[in-house]
């Protein structure tokens, strides 16, 4: 591959993408101690960037391959970028998801005229049965990331930011199977080899990385960024990423759901877990993406209502404004209020309590309560409990 089919896929699919905006979030640079840019993928009509490099890929089929129509493997958003625009094309798209996909990406799938097959526990079971159907039906393969009309529709993101500002000097985005990272890895690099192209992973599923070592993921279990979930990086895409990558970051699941819940709070937008990842990285891992001028690739909002409440209440544990407080107070009549009086007074709102007598190793007298508490920060936790500590009951904040 090279920079010439980036600016080919760019004057393709032109006229039929979004030019995603790119803001300055002074809010998030406050918090993350450096200029912090976001790039609004999630703006797409399919609400990704997958639309790109699956609408390049479409554009550049055969005739005949067009009325055979198309098959991919996908948890989502490649899905969607496939059917939206096959369904626009009249290629005929079929679409194998894994069983555990949420259900609005299903929906939003088939609404878009693709028929959906459900198998498989995650992305390589679902991929392997795409390959089989492709060859029973004759349908052609269109791979998620691994297929060089794919990443080249991805980079045409890389020549956006180029064009929208020369003020960054770090380029962070999320990485499952590498397309996205190798795409803009190739457009950035040809012109401003100076910018640090670093990637994200969950750390639940750090496959890039694994590839990198020569090593393949031996174990692995869910992340709420599910949509770079995948446990094989491409061939292509390690390739690309080991010459024009600078790094790999892993992040934790606490720290991708408060990303989720600090981009919908400041930015007011809604953005997957796997679309979130940068922003994690700098909160959990700054010293390791360099720079002081980083875009953030906001790459997906497409999420599940249910999953999007669990999260928020996982990124509220991890801010510090939803705290869970342990205390043993004096099983008396009156024992109970005089603790909830205490936590009101300091401002602490109690959504839940769970009272043990019989299931702690505490004195006869003494119950051990649970106090699920919304507070304003973790300064305010600590508040709470020394107000309580200055009363005499033994208390504490459990993570």
């Amino acid at each position: 591959m090279t920079i010439d089919d980036i600016y080919a896929a760019r004057e393709r699919i032109r006229s039929k993408i979004v030019q995603t905006p790119l803001m300055e979030s002074i809010t998030l640079g406050e918090i993350c101690g450096r200029r912090v840019f976001c790039k609004f993928e999630n703006l797409q009509m399919t609400a990704s960037f997958k639309e790109r490099g699956a609408l390049n890929k479409l554009l550049k089929l055969e005739e005949a391959d067009r009325r055979r129509g198309v098959i991919a493997a996908s948890a989502g958003n490649h899905a969607q970028g496939l059917a939206y625009h096959g369904g626009r094309l009249g290629i005929p798209v079929t679409i194998v998801m894994p069983e555990h996909t949420p259900i609005i990406k299903v929906l939003h799938t088939q609404k878009m005229g693709a028929r959906v097959i459900q198998a498989g526990e995650d992305f390589d079971e679902a991929h392997q049965r795409a390959l089989e159907v492709a060859e029973r039906e004759g349908l052609v393969f269109v791979h998620p990331f691994d297929d060089p009309d794919v990443i080249a529709g991805q980079g045409t993101i890389g020549l956006e930011l180029l064009e929208q500002s020369g003020e960054f000097d770090s380029v962070i985005v999320p990485v499952g199977g590498g397309g996205l990272l190798a795409g803009i890895a190739l457009a950035i690099k040809n012109s401003r080899p100076d910018v640090k192209l670093i990637g994200v992973e969950a750390e639940n599923v750090a496959s890039m990385a694994a590839a990198l070592r020569g090593e393949e993921l031996r174990t692995w279990s869910r992340t709420i960024a599910d949509g770079i979930a995948v446990r094989r990086a491409g061939t292509l895409t390690r390739e690309i990423v080991a010459r024009h990558a600078d790094a790999l970051v892993a992040v934790g699941e606490s720290r991708i759901a408060h990303a989720v819940q600090l981009l919908l709070e400041i930015e007011k937008s809604l953005v997957e877990g796997a679309g979130a990842v940068g922003l994690a990285a700098l909160l959990e891992r700054p010293d390791e993406v360099p720079g002081e001028r980083s875009v953030l690739i906001l790459s997906g909002g497409n999420m599940d209502i249910t999953m999007l409440a669990r999260i928020i209440e996982k990124g509220l544990v991890a801010d510090g404004r939803l705290a869970r407080l342990v205390v043993d107070v004096p099983d008396v009549p009156g024992g109970l209020a005089a603790v909830t009086a205490r936590i009101s007074k300091e401002k602490g709102n109690i959504r839940e309590v769970i009272h043990q007598r019989a299931f702690y190793n505490t004195p006869i007298g003494i119950a051990r309560v649970e106090f699920i508490v919304e507070t304003r920060s973790r300064d305010h936790v600590r508040q709470i409990v020394d107000a309580l500590a200055r009363e005499g009951y033994k208390v504490e904040a459990l993570s």
